[in-house]
């Protein structure tokens, strides 16, 4: 783990904490090839570049967010925002769903919007793969 990913976890507490450590290290081993870093204040994971997972911390719970996943086709995953993501929401360390968890982070890398260049493209996303 980073230096500035570590200082993000160390500022968690009981569960939240928990949580982000079951989700580091499940995103870690499903996407090897992806380069990670604190970015908009939280943790997210890139392939070339391109945005495909994340978790941040929210009031009452912690969220973890695919940027590209309203296009996996799963009913555990909700709508977030205008564009093409989606999130999953958890109080308790015992809500993640470990086998929802490890097909979410797979379909992260094989299914993908290009957020890299949504600026270049004036808001238009395209599909990568």
């Amino acid at each position: 783990m980073n230096k500035d990913v570590q200082e993000y976890h160390d500022a968690l507490v009981g569960d939240d904490r928990a949580i982000a450590d079951v989700l580091f290290e499940a995103i870690c081993n499903g996407l090897p090839k992806a380069e990670y870093k604190i970015w908009h204040r939280h943790p997210v994971w890139f392939l070339d570049g391109n945005p495909v997972a994340g978790y941040s911390k929210l009031k009452n719970c912690m969220r973890l967010l695919f940027w590209s996943g309203q296009s996996f086709d799963e009913p555990g995953l909700h709508p977030e925002g205008s564009f093409k993501a989606a999130e999953a929401r958890y109080i308790h360390p015992a809500d993640i769903d470990t086998k929802d968890l490890k097909r979410w982070i797979k379909k992260s890398a094989a299914i993908q919007w290009d957020y890299k260049n949504i600026v270049k493209r004036k808001g238009a996303l395209e599909r990568l793969l």
